[in-house]
């Protein structure tokens, strides 16, 4: 037991994790973040921005309109106002904090556009640096904080509920050693869901623990079925993917097939800034036809590619491309999660005691596909929110007594296991669904967790579990979930899904043959 800490716990080092913490400071608390903060987390990685409305003659209320036809139908309206309105405070906040957003001499924003955007408005660093220097700017300001104790290398496996509300959290550290965390509050900013698929952007450990741990006990998870995959990852290879940001399509590169004919347009007239959802499956589809998929930014940026985008043009030479002179090969990947832990509007989780934040939550500010670059955004809005309703609560009042933490098997890796569902969620829970698919991935997920032993493994299972049941429970096409056996959207299915862990098993029982 750890008596030492506060009763405060935020779980994750990435965005939303710091921005919590540096927002509850000079109140005590507890910062895990097993790979310490910054480089390991998604957030870091990010290379668009963050959308805010900045420029003359773009305000939040469009903003948040734009939001709202990116997201399907299925967007909770008032949420993405109250976000959009918020975007300029938090820019500041993050400038305060040292994040070195592009200004013109003057001191004006230079913001880009990104896919379904009616402006200029993701305020970037550096061209496609914004992930890398804001995760930066907040780590050294955490790090000087004293209210702040991170604990890293211990990577949390289990949420502990006392009295019906949450006492503390399971830990085990890489060498196997066991701790728990006593605290009243616990916020969850583990992150997404990525590397349970075969092909990802994400780090390695956004394996959907967290969304696991809070179904695990009793939380509500919303829209687990819709998964974005972003669709210029560049294809060499790796793992993780790296990224060949949207801005590069909004600064003109065209998408093209290996005979250089932009086939996004057949699917929609927007072509390159059309929805990630539908730029994804047409660059699916032309794979899958053997023409192949490829960014060609030779014209929009050309020779200036090196200065404009330092991060994508090196992760080009690396493979070795360049893409000065040559189109960069792309594929699909599983890049972001909208569902997550149901939140309300202050970031509060259906459990007592408990909170998400960033990509391991589901706001609604994202619906059925997330609008580019409201990612960052929303991280930091809601974890202001976050920090701000606990402040309001009682500190004085002591964490209550966890019960003891009687999983000895979490430091296990089953590394077969979890290659196998991997390649089970990219082939039946992918870009393209369909209902035989879904009922062999829940029938796969099933047999896999008798085979799994490491409590990490069976955290990843339960997610997979849940996105697999909401996708074969969602029977229509919306955003980002496409299914080829109900390739259109029903009205009847205009409205987000919740799931508890106990429903999702019960759909998979039915499905089962």
């Amino acid at each position: 037991m750890d008596a030492r800490g506060p009763s405060i716990v935020i779980v994750g080092g990435g965005l939303a994790g710091l921005f919590c913490a540096l927002k509850l400071a000079p109140t005590p608390v507890t910062l895990l973040a097993p790979w310490g903060v910054g480089p390991a987390s998604a957030s870091f990685w990010a290379q668009g921005g963050l959308a805010a409305a900045v420029e003359e003659g773009d305000t939040p209320e469009v903003h948040a309109d734009d939001t709202v036809k990116a997201g399907a139908g299925i967007v909770d309206a008032g949420i993405a106002l109250g976000m959009a309105r918020e975007a300029r405070l938090r820019v500041e906040d993050l400038i305060a904090y040292g994040a070195p957003f592009d200004r013109t001499e003057g001191g004006l924003f230079l913001p880009s556009r990104e896919a379904a955007h009616t402006h200029r408005r993701i305020v970037r660093v550096k061209g496609d640096a914004a992930g890398r220097a804001i995760m930066e700017a907040l780590a050294a300001r955490a790090l000087e904080t004293p209210s702040i104790r991170i604990v890293e290398g211990f990577v949390a496996e289990r949420i502990l509920v006392a009295d019906q509300r949450v006492a503390g959290l399971a830990a085990t550290s890489f060498d196997g050693e066991r701790r728990v965390f006593a605290c009243a509050s616990l916020v969850l900013a583990t992150g997404g869901v990525g590397h349970l698929y075969r092909v990802t952007t994400n780090p390695p450990q956004a394996r959907g623990e967290g969304v696991a741990m809070a179904a695990n006990v009793g939380a509500v998870i919303a829209d687990a079925e819709f998964v974005q995959f972003h669709p210029t990852a560049i294809d060499v290879g790796a793992d993780p993917a790296p990224l060949a940001t949207e801005s590069l399509r909004g600064e003109g590169a065209s998408i093209v097939d290996r005979q250089g004919r932009r086939f996004v347009l057949d699917a929609d007239p927007a072509g390159e800034l059309a929805p990630r959802d539908i730029v994804a499956r047409a660059v699916f589809a032309s794979i899958a036809r053997g023409d192949g998929a490829f960014l060609d930014a030779r014209a929009a940026v050309g020779a200036a590619f090196p200065q404009r985008f330092p991060t994508v043009y090196a992760s080009c030479v690396a493979a070795g491309i360049d893409p000065v002179m040559a189109p960069i090969p792309i594929a699909p990947a599983a890049h972001y999660h909208m569902g997550g832990v149901l939140t309300d509007a202050r970031g509060r989780a259906t459990v007592e005691g408990l909170w998400a934040a960033g990509e391991a939550a589901s706001t609604g500010v994202h619906g059925a596909n997330r609008l580019a670059s409201n990612s960052l955004l929303e991280a930091v809005v809601f974890a202001a929110r976050i920090a701000s309703d606990i402040l309001e609560r009682d500190l004085r009042a002591p964490a209550p007594t966890p019960p003891a933490a009687d999983d000895a098997s979490g430091s296990r890796e089953d590394a077969d296991v979890i290659a196998q569902i991997r390649t089970c969620m990219s082939a039946k829970v992918g870009v393209i669904r369909d209902g035989e698919g879904l009922r062999d991935a829940l029938a796969t997920i099933e047999r896999l967790r008798s085979e799994a032993h490491g409590a990490r493994t069976l955290n990843m299972l339960s997610t997979c579990l849940l996105i697999a049941s909401a996708a074969l429970a969602r029977c229509e096409s919306r955003g980002a979930h496409y299914r080829r056996d109900f390739p259109t959207p029903r009205a009847e299915y205009a409205k987000r899904s919740r799931l508890t862990l106990e429903a999702a098993q019960e759909i998979a029982r039915r499905a089962a043959p």
